[in-house]
């Protein structure tokens, strides 16, 4: 991604955070793939969901760092403190990640510490009142109200500190009930998900530069799905595993966003960027059915 937006003229700080947007897939398409073909819980949906988790950590820590690397990227603006930028301007930048870094850990210290204990104190409290409605809004409050403590306390993304609370949360004596409690919220988002896609989406982008589009979308249905076809290939598996591992990362979607977003607050991207990214999000996505659709006749063509 990142070599293909040198050749239209951009920085290499923008096409690095251009190319991280295109390398996540979404959880959420990935999750209903998986649930809709009966895969969820064979060897192939483990494989694609650990795969996913690796990169929703990864894509976290480039939210973290992604700030206080905008200055050595070339952000074209000032850095939100919000944001998780620390120090001064022209200061040393392995500081600058060595705070934000450090503040991470405190953070982690804090969740593993304190969370552990009074988080499922709560929750046993709430069960006793014996308020279904209850507890779910519990569970809700804990994972918005450690969110918001994260990005207010120790400059840590949203996306991080929800993503510890639900670790919290699942090592509780509570976590199945909490988690069928909250599929109905996970369809809710799902639904959400989709519409902010589509009203993201600018369709003029794809009669202004439709080849710019075009090889968005290449990337992220062949340039990934290739990589990935043969890192599995790497490790033993069978060649249908292979493909369709690559058919589940064939797309991109929240963490792109999110990404996106980041890029252009710090001045990295602009808005042409992003609807690059969004209409890939949203012709990857409308495209993966037919890439799942694939693997059995693909799979049938190489083992012959």
């Amino acid at each position: 991604g990142a070599v293909m937006t040198r050749w239209w003229g951009w920085s290499w700080g923008s096409g690095i955070v251009f190319g991280l947007s295109l390398s996540v897939a979404s959880t959420v398409v990935l999750l209903r793939a998986l649930e809709d073909r009966g895969i969820l819980d064979s060897v192939d949906g483990r494989i694609a969901v650990g795969w996913l988790i690796v990169e929703d950590l990864v894509m976290v820590l480039a939210l973290v760092l992604l700030p206080a690397l905008a200055g050595v990227l070339g952000a074209a603006a000032p850095v939100d403190a919000h944001a998780g930028a620390h120090g001064a301007p022209g200061g040393s930048i392995l500081a600058t990640i060595g705070i934000t870094l450090l503040k991470v850990a405190a953070f982690l210290a804090v969740m593993l510490v304190a969370g552990r204990r009074v988080v499922p104190w709560i929750l046993g409290r709430v069960v006793n009142t014996g308020s279904r409605e209850l507890f779910t809004l519990a569970v809700l409050a804990i994972a918005v109200g450690i969110a918001v403590g994260a990005a207010a306390l120790f400059d840590v993304s949203f996306a991080l500190g929800a993503f510890f609370a639900g670790i919290i949360v699942s090592e509780s004596d509570f976590s199945h009930e909490a988690a069928t409690n909250a599929l109905p919220l996970q369809d809710a988002f799902a639904v959400l998900f989709f519409v902010s896609v589509g009203m993201l989406f600018d369709p003029r982008i794809a009669l202004r530069q439709p080849l710019q589009v075009i090889a968005v979308v290449a990337i992220i249905l062949l340039g990934k799905s290739l990589a990935a076809f043969g890192i599995v290939l790497l490790f033993r598996h069978s060649v249908r595993t292979a493909l369709t591992i690559s058919a589940s990362l064939a797309q991109i979607g929240e963490f792109s966003f999110i990404l996106a977003a980041l890029g252009m607050s710090l001045g990295l991207l602009d808005r042409t960027a992003q609807s690059l990214i969004v209409a890939g999000a949203l012709l990857s996505i409308t495209l993966n059915p037919a890439v799942f659709a694939s693997v059995a006749p693909i799979t049938r063509w190489i083992v012959r």
